[in-house]
């Protein structure tokens, strides 16, 4: 059987190559009766449409953005806020027809996705700044936007406000005696005498910086507590913390996850909460609500949707270098007061 091509379907129709090239590539240049037509002729003749790496050489691009994670993406595909980003993202991207590719932070191998994939643009979503894809994305000239993470443009959120609303929550509540629950790594899950390793990662200093701003001005030194990874299990790290510091009344986690886990914890030894341990997270995963958790609030959907936009900006900017560049924006976060939060036992 004689392959078909677009010559095959214009001699069907009686019309020309570049008319049946149209249909498929320039769409607005015909009317959608004509267009129309013409699909229907070679979807009867099996033709698929132009083949993907043709066109890709013929326009330029690749019909595809990418988006870097920071972290193994079996990870972040199984978490709810950062599936939630992603299809925010797919959503956004959808009108233009552009789809999308997970890049894996590995380097190893022959192939390298941050430098060896086609992509039109790239989203990098909390990763290290010192991440070896990060670098070979930016080395490649992408049209790039860092979100929840330095760069420019960029997408973040009011991380060092909203700590400094759950703290400021604890502190009105009565809470003097309060413990932080961060992520970093070298140290073993637990209470921590010293620093923990945050590997510049720009969401767990902010959070950090906010909670201490606002116990620091109310007199309160906290409990500092290590959980190595965020999306690792915090059970072994609340269990020492109820152990080693029975006396906290209230707690301050980097993420829902973690303060899920801390509930968890608490109710297996028999500490009530609220009534003897107040517990705040951060996020509002889609379990804090399930959860009563009280949690600092943000719209990881118009996050995505503001990575998708100035990201559009920058590759334009690819075309016509006098565009205006992608710009950076921090969105708010508010607090919300769930059943997990309530006044310092005596």
């Amino acid at each position: 059987m004689a392959r078909v091509t677009l010559q095959s379907i214009a001699d069907e129709l009686g019309v020309s190559r570049m008319t049946v090239s149209n249909a498929f590539s320039r769409p607005d240049q015909l009317s959608e009766a004509l267009r129309r037509r013409i699909l229907d002729v070679a979807d009867r003749l099996g033709y698929l449409g132009p083949d993907p790496s043709a066109r890709s050489l013929a326009t330029g691009t690749t019909g595809t953005i990418g988006v870097l994670w920071g972290g193994k993406l079996r990870d972040s595909l199984a978490d709810e806020v950062s599936a939630r980003f992603l299809g925010a993202i797919a959503d956004a991207l959808a009108p233009d027809g552009l789809a999308l590719t997970l890049v894996p932070p590995g380097v190893d191998g022959p192939v390298v996705p941050a430098r060896d994939v086609a992509m039109d643009g790239a989203i990098a979503f909390s990763c290290r700044p010192g991440l070896p894809a990060l670098g070979w994305l930016q080395r490649r000239g992408l049209p790039l936007v860092y979100v929840d993470l330095p760069g420019r443009p960029s997408v973040t959120i009011d991380d060092r406000g909203g700590a400094r609303q759950a703290a400021q929550h604890l502190i009105e509540l009565g809470h003097r005696r309060i413990a932080l629950v961060t992520a970093g790594i070298g140290t073993a899950p637990g209470v921590v005498s010293g620093e923990p390793v945050v590997e510049d990662s720009l969401v767990v200093r902010e959070r950090l910086a906010g909670w201490r701003e606002a116990l620091g001005a109310a007199g309160i030194v906290p409990v500092l507590v290590c959980q190595p990874q965020a999306f690792e299990d915090a059970r072994p790290a609340a269990r020492d913390l109820l152990t080693r510091a029975p006396e906290v009344t209230g707690v301050l986690c980097l993420t829902d996850v973690i303060a899920h886990d801390v509930i968890a914890v608490a109710h297996e030894r028999g500490v009530a909460v609220p009534d003897d341990l107040s517990v705040v997270g951060f996020d509002d995963h889609p379990l804090a609500a399930r959860a009563g958790l009280t949690t600092v609030a943000q719209d990881v959907e118009a996050k995505g949707r503001a990575a998708v936009q100035a990201l559009r900006r920058e590759m334009a900017r690819r075309d016509d270098p006098a565009a205006p560049r992608g710009r950076s924006q921090r969105l708010g976060v508010h607090l919300v007061v769930r059943q997990s939060t309530g006044r310092a036992r005596r």
